[in-house]
């Protein structure tokens, strides 16, 4: 029986699910309030764990969402994933943003472009088939009417992420499935993590970095 512990907070949402053999047992997040990851995360992580009746002892793993995303955001996460880590001497997880994202697609009929919104007309995206492999890794790249053009003239394609939004004014084209209103959700994480943990594919905790893809650029505060 194997408890994981799986932590999202690479966007707004910021998501706690509490796995079994890589089932959800209780999940906990909230996206209306921008970014609180840092007041929220730990009160999260409580309520879950208190809600299946589960101790913090009882956990086999800590899983977290490596990015991309927001810096800040994913910084949280990860801060709090290796605390508990050293704390509780349990094993880290980390789960690629953009997959399971891609996951709350459960039978798509064509190719999934899982995106993530970036500055400007800019997006972090990763390509997956239908059986959620990944078929392009994750980049960093600018929109234009042109893109994914091979792509969607082959099959439907569903792009999934904040970066629909604009996105959708962009690309036109019949095979385009725009799916709105979703982001990364620590509920996707536990079949992932699971199938990492019985693998015993761990990260070092020591070293292990947040996935940011970019570097961070700090703006100027206008006061």
């Amino acid at each position: 029986m194997a408890y994981i512990l799986n932590i999202e907070t690479a966007t707004t949402n910021c998501s706690v699910a509490l796995s079994k053999n890589g089932a959800v047992v209780s999940l906990k997040e909230d996206n209306s309030l921008g970014y609180s990851h840092a007041e929220r995360l730990h009160v999260y992580i409580d309520e879950v764990l208190k809600s299946a009746n589960v101790s913090k002892d009882q956990l086999e793993a800590i899983a977290i969402s490596k990015g991309p995303g927001s810096y800040t955001g994913l910084r949280i996460g990860v801060s709090a994933a290796k605390g508990l880590c050293y704390a509780l001497g349990l094993p880290l997880i980390s789960v690629p943003t953009l997959e399971a994202l891609a996951h709350q697609l459960d039978d798509p009929k064509g190719t999934i472009v899982s995106m993530l919104d970036a500055r400007r007309m800019e997006v972090y995206s990763a390509i997956y088939d239908p059986q959620h492999n990944e078929i392009r890794s994750t980049e960093a790249e600018e929109l234009t009417s042109e893109s994914y053009y091979a792509l969607l003239e082959l099959s439907p394609v569903y792009f999934i992420g904040n970066g629909v939004a604009k996105t959708k004014d962009i690309i036109s084209h019949k095979n385009a499935q725009f799916i709105e209103n979703k982001l990364p959700s620590a509920k996707q994480m536990c079949a992932l993590s699971y199938t990492k943990f019985k693998n015993n594919d761990f990260e070092d905790v020591a070293y292990f970095e947040p996935f940011y893809l970019k570097d961070f650029i700090a703006i100027p505060s206008k006061k």
